[in-house]
Protein backbone atom coordinates (compact mmCIF):
# COMPACT_ATOMS: atom_id res chain seq x y z
CA UNK A 1 0.00 0.00 0.00
CA UNK A 2 1.45 3.45 -1.16
CA UNK A 3 1.74 6.10 1.30
CA UNK A 4 -1.01 8.10 -0.16
CA UNK A 5 -3.47 4.95 0.20
CA UNK A 6 -2.79 4.56 3.81
CA UNK A 7 -3.32 8.22 4.24
CA UNK A 8 -6.72 8.23 3.06
CA UNK A 9 -7.65 4.52 4.63
CA UNK A 10 -6.86 5.78 8.04
CA UNK A 11 -7.76 9.02 10.10
CA UNK A 12 -5.19 11.13 10.93
CA UNK A 13 -4.54 14.18 12.99
CA UNK A 14 -2.75 16.81 10.84
CA UNK A 15 -0.99 19.84 12.04
CA UNK A 16 -2.66 22.90 10.82
CA UNK A 17 -0.78 25.89 9.48
CA UNK A 18 -3.87 27.98 9.17
CA UNK A 19 -5.40 30.78 11.51
CA UNK A 20 -8.50 29.71 12.33
CA UNK A 21 -11.30 31.71 14.12
CA UNK A 22 -14.86 30.57 15.64
CA UNK A 23 -17.59 33.19 16.12
CA UNK A 24 -20.80 32.85 18.15
CA UNK A 25 -23.28 35.75 19.29
CA UNK A 26 -20.58 38.64 17.62
CA UNK A 27 -17.64 36.85 19.90
CA UNK A 28 -14.47 34.65 19.00
CA UNK A 29 -14.76 31.78 21.01
CA UNK A 30 -11.95 29.81 19.43
CA UNK A 31 -9.38 31.87 18.08
CA UNK A 32 -6.07 30.04 17.10
CA UNK A 33 -2.76 29.60 15.27
CA UNK A 34 -2.41 25.43 16.45
CA UNK A 35 -5.38 23.94 15.75
CA UNK A 36 -5.29 20.16 14.55
CA UNK A 37 -6.88 18.75 12.30
CA UNK A 38 -8.31 15.49 11.97
CA UNK A 39 -9.65 13.78 8.55
CA UNK A 40 -9.62 10.14 6.88
CA UNK A 41 -11.83 9.56 3.56
CA UNK A 42 -15.39 9.83 3.10
CA UNK A 43 -15.39 12.01 6.71
CA UNK A 44 -15.43 15.44 6.78
CA UNK A 45 -12.53 16.98 8.38
CA UNK A 46 -12.75 18.73 12.24
CA UNK A 47 -11.05 21.04 13.77
CA UNK A 48 -9.69 20.79 17.34
CA UNK A 49 -8.28 23.67 19.21
CA UNK A 50 -5.64 23.65 22.35
CA UNK A 51 -7.87 25.06 25.54
CA UNK A 52 -5.79 27.80 25.55
CA UNK A 53 -7.27 29.81 22.32
CA UNK A 54 -10.62 28.04 23.29
CA UNK A 55 -12.49 30.98 25.71
CA UNK A 56 -13.14 28.17 28.22
CA UNK A 57 -15.32 30.79 30.21
CA UNK A 58 -17.97 30.86 27.72
CA UNK A 59 -18.74 26.94 27.96
CA UNK A 60 -20.21 25.35 30.47
CA UNK A 61 -20.74 21.64 31.14
CA UNK A 62 -23.67 19.89 29.50
CA UNK A 63 -25.70 17.45 31.23
CA UNK A 64 -26.65 15.75 27.72
CA UNK A 65 -23.50 13.81 27.02
CA UNK A 66 -25.07 13.53 22.86
CA UNK A 67 -22.99 16.19 21.06
CA UNK A 68 -25.27 18.41 19.17
CA UNK A 69 -25.97 17.79 15.08
CA UNK A 70 -23.49 19.43 12.82
CA UNK A 71 -25.51 19.56 9.85
CA UNK A 72 -24.90 17.48 6.56
CA UNK A 73 -21.94 14.50 7.24
CA UNK A 74 -20.50 12.56 7.31
CA UNK A 75 -18.56 14.19 10.52
CA UNK A 76 -16.04 11.86 12.23
CA UNK A 77 -17.54 10.50 15.98
CA UNK A 78 -16.73 12.28 18.87
CA UNK A 79 -14.47 10.28 21.23
CA UNK A 80 -16.87 8.29 23.64
CA UNK A 81 -13.88 9.87 26.90
CA UNK A 82 -15.07 13.34 26.65
CA UNK A 83 -16.75 16.61 28.16
CA UNK A 84 -19.41 17.97 26.15
CA UNK A 85 -20.80 21.74 26.52
CA UNK A 86 -22.58 24.38 26.33
CA UNK A 87 -21.45 27.62 24.52
CA UNK A 88 -22.65 30.77 25.29
CA UNK A 89 -21.31 33.90 23.60
CA UNK A 90 -23.66 37.29 23.51
CA UNK A 91 -26.85 36.59 23.39
CA UNK A 92 -26.47 33.04 21.44
CA UNK A 93 -26.54 29.73 22.87
CA UNK A 94 -25.51 26.45 20.86
CA UNK A 95 -26.58 23.60 23.60
CA UNK A 96 -24.35 20.78 23.53
CA UNK A 97 -22.39 22.31 20.78
CA UNK A 98 -18.47 21.58 21.85
CA UNK A 99 -16.66 19.04 23.54
CA UNK A 100 -13.81 18.35 25.02
CA UNK A 101 -11.33 15.04 24.11
CA UNK A 102 -10.39 13.74 27.85
CA UNK A 103 -8.72 10.28 26.51
CA UNK A 104 -8.34 8.67 23.26
CA UNK A 105 -6.07 5.62 22.84
CA UNK A 106 -7.12 5.98 18.70
CA UNK A 107 -5.78 9.80 18.66
CA UNK A 108 -3.78 10.77 22.27
CA UNK A 109 -2.49 14.32 20.57
CA UNK A 110 -6.65 15.29 20.88
CA UNK A 111 -6.76 14.81 24.41
CA UNK A 112 -7.42 17.81 25.97
CA UNK A 113 -8.18 19.96 23.05
CA UNK A 114 -11.73 21.06 22.20
CA UNK A 115 -13.87 21.49 19.27
CA UNK A 116 -17.04 22.40 17.86
CA UNK A 117 -20.16 20.97 16.04
CA UNK A 118 -19.82 23.17 13.03
CA UNK A 119 -23.73 24.36 11.86
CA UNK A 120 -24.10 25.53 15.77
CA UNK A 121 -21.24 28.04 15.31
CA UNK A 122 -22.43 31.45 13.79
CA UNK A 123 -18.98 31.52 11.69
CA UNK A 124 -15.70 29.90 10.91
CA UNK A 125 -12.49 31.50 9.06
CA UNK A 126 -8.93 30.22 8.07
CA UNK A 127 -7.20 33.72 8.21
CA UNK A 128 -9.67 36.28 6.68
CA UNK A 129 -12.12 33.67 4.40
CA UNK A 130 -14.96 32.59 5.61
CA UNK A 131 -15.38 28.65 5.46
CA UNK A 132 -18.69 27.29 4.75
CA UNK A 133 -20.35 24.09 5.29
CA UNK A 134 -16.80 22.46 6.38
CA UNK A 135 -13.26 22.74 6.49
CA UNK A 136 -10.96 21.67 3.85
CA UNK A 137 -9.49 18.36 3.35
CA UNK A 138 -5.91 19.24 2.60
CA UNK A 139 -5.74 15.76 0.52
CA UNK A 140 -8.96 16.46 -1.48
CA UNK A 141 -7.89 17.43 -4.90
CA UNK A 142 -10.67 19.71 -7.26
CA UNK A 143 -8.71 20.36 -10.60
CA UNK A 144 -10.92 22.29 -13.20
CA UNK A 145 -9.96 22.14 -17.41
CA UNK A 146 -11.96 23.68 -20.26
CA UNK A 147 -12.47 20.97 -22.92
CA UNK A 148 -13.49 20.19 -26.00
CA UNK A 149 -15.29 17.12 -25.72
CA UNK A 150 -17.90 16.12 -27.18
CA UNK A 151 -21.04 16.19 -24.62
CA UNK A 152 -24.29 15.24 -24.77
CA UNK A 153 -27.55 14.75 -22.93
CA UNK A 154 -30.71 13.24 -23.39
CA UNK A 155 -33.77 12.80 -20.76
CA UNK A 156 -36.44 10.95 -22.45
CA UNK A 157 -35.37 11.02 -25.93
CA UNK A 158 -35.44 14.43 -26.50
CA UNK A 159 -31.95 16.20 -26.39
CA UNK A 160 -31.37 18.89 -23.15
CA UNK A 161 -27.57 20.17 -23.84
CA UNK A 162 -24.94 19.26 -26.77
CA UNK A 163 -21.68 21.09 -26.50
CA UNK A 164 -18.29 21.06 -27.42
CA UNK A 165 -17.03 23.20 -25.06
CA UNK A 166 -17.31 22.10 -21.72
CA UNK A 167 -15.98 22.70 -18.45
CA UNK A 168 -14.54 19.57 -17.23
CA UNK A 169 -14.15 19.03 -12.95
CA UNK A 170 -12.07 16.48 -11.63
CA UNK A 171 -12.88 15.98 -7.78
CA UNK A 172 -11.61 13.24 -5.81
CA UNK A 173 -13.72 10.62 -4.96
CA UNK A 174 -16.75 11.66 -7.57
CA UNK A 175 -16.93 11.57 -11.34
CA UNK A 176 -15.82 13.48 -13.64
CA UNK A 177 -18.54 17.26 -14.34
CA UNK A 178 -19.38 18.15 -16.90
CA UNK A 179 -20.45 21.69 -17.41
CA UNK A 180 -21.85 23.16 -20.37
CA UNK A 181 -22.43 26.68 -21.56
CA UNK A 182 -26.39 27.73 -21.22
CA UNK A 183 -26.49 28.57 -24.87
CA UNK A 184 -26.15 25.07 -25.47
CA UNK A 185 -28.55 23.90 -22.86
CA UNK A 186 -32.35 23.64 -24.19
CA UNK A 187 -33.11 26.08 -21.91
CA UNK A 188 -36.80 26.17 -22.42
CA UNK A 189 -37.31 22.83 -20.84
CA UNK A 190 -35.41 23.28 -17.30
CA UNK A 191 -37.40 24.62 -14.67
CA UNK A 192 -36.39 25.90 -10.85
CA UNK A 193 -35.52 23.00 -9.03
CA UNK A 194 -36.73 22.55 -5.02
CA UNK A 195 -32.95 21.62 -4.26
CA UNK A 196 -29.76 24.07 -3.42
CA UNK A 197 -26.46 21.79 -2.02
CA UNK A 198 -23.89 24.02 -0.27
CA UNK A 199 -20.08 22.96 -1.62
CA UNK A 200 -17.20 24.08 0.88
CA UNK A 201 -14.94 23.96 -1.72
CA UNK A 202 -17.04 25.79 -5.00
CA UNK A 203 -19.88 27.71 -3.12
CA UNK A 204 -23.63 27.00 -3.06
CA UNK A 205 -25.79 25.65 -6.17
CA UNK A 206 -29.65 25.74 -6.96
CA UNK A 207 -30.74 23.05 -9.16
CA UNK A 208 -33.13 22.17 -12.00
CA UNK A 209 -35.60 20.18 -13.22
CA UNK A 210 -36.43 19.03 -16.66
CA UNK A 211 -39.25 18.90 -17.89
CA UNK A 212 -40.11 16.40 -21.11
CA UNK A 213 -44.25 16.54 -21.49
CA UNK A 214 -45.51 15.52 -18.69
CA UNK A 215 -43.36 13.75 -16.99
CA UNK A 216 -40.50 16.34 -14.93
CA UNK A 217 -36.78 15.04 -13.65
CA UNK A 218 -36.58 16.09 -10.63
CA UNK A 219 -33.36 18.08 -9.42
CA UNK A 220 -30.79 16.58 -12.10
CA UNK A 221 -28.91 19.58 -13.19
CA UNK A 222 -27.21 22.69 -11.27
CA UNK A 223 -25.13 25.78 -11.85
CA UNK A 224 -22.75 28.05 -9.52
CA UNK A 225 -24.23 32.05 -9.83
CA UNK A 226 -21.56 32.59 -7.18
CA UNK A 227 -18.83 29.96 -7.14
CA UNK A 228 -15.75 30.61 -4.59
CA UNK A 229 -12.73 31.90 -5.52
CA UNK A 230 -10.48 29.87 -7.74
CA UNK A 231 -13.58 28.21 -9.42
CA UNK A 232 -14.86 31.18 -11.71
CA UNK A 233 -14.69 28.79 -14.88
CA UNK A 234 -17.54 27.24 -13.99
CA UNK A 235 -19.59 30.40 -13.07
CA UNK A 236 -23.03 29.86 -14.59
CA UNK A 237 -22.55 26.80 -16.29
CA UNK A 238 -25.08 23.90 -16.16
CA UNK A 239 -24.01 20.42 -14.77
CA UNK A 240 -26.13 17.54 -14.87
CA UNK A 241 -25.95 14.29 -12.84
CA UNK A 242 -24.93 11.79 -15.23
CA UNK A 243 -25.44 9.03 -12.64
CA UNK A 244 -29.15 9.91 -12.90
CA UNK A 245 -29.77 10.17 -16.75
CA UNK A 246 -30.22 7.19 -18.91
CA UNK A 247 -28.38 8.43 -22.23
CA UNK A 248 -25.41 10.56 -21.41
CA UNK A 249 -22.50 10.77 -24.12
CA UNK A 250 -19.23 12.17 -23.89
CA UNK A 251 -16.91 11.55 -27.22
CA UNK A 252 -19.87 9.13 -28.56
CA UNK A 253 -19.70 6.93 -25.91
CA UNK A 254 -22.24 6.45 -23.31
CA UNK A 255 -21.20 6.89 -19.52
CA UNK A 256 -22.14 4.42 -17.10
CA UNK A 257 -24.06 5.19 -14.10
CA UNK A 258 -22.15 5.73 -11.27
CA UNK A 259 -23.77 5.08 -7.46
CA UNK A 260 -22.44 8.56 -5.69
CA UNK A 261 -25.25 8.20 -3.06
Amino acid sequence: MTNSENRDRKPEVLSSPKWVRVYLGGEAVADSKNSLLLRAQGRLPVYYFPPADVRMELLEPAGDEDVAEQGEGPWPDPPREKRVFTVRAGDAVAENAAWQVEESSEHPELEGYVAFAWQAMDAWFEEDYQIRVHPHDPYHLIDVRPSSRHVRVIVDGETVAETQRPVLLFETGLPTRYYIPMMDVRMDLLEEGSRTTHCAYKGTAPHYSVRIGDHAAENIAWRYPFPNPGYEPIQNLLAFYQERIDDFYVDGERIEKVNTE
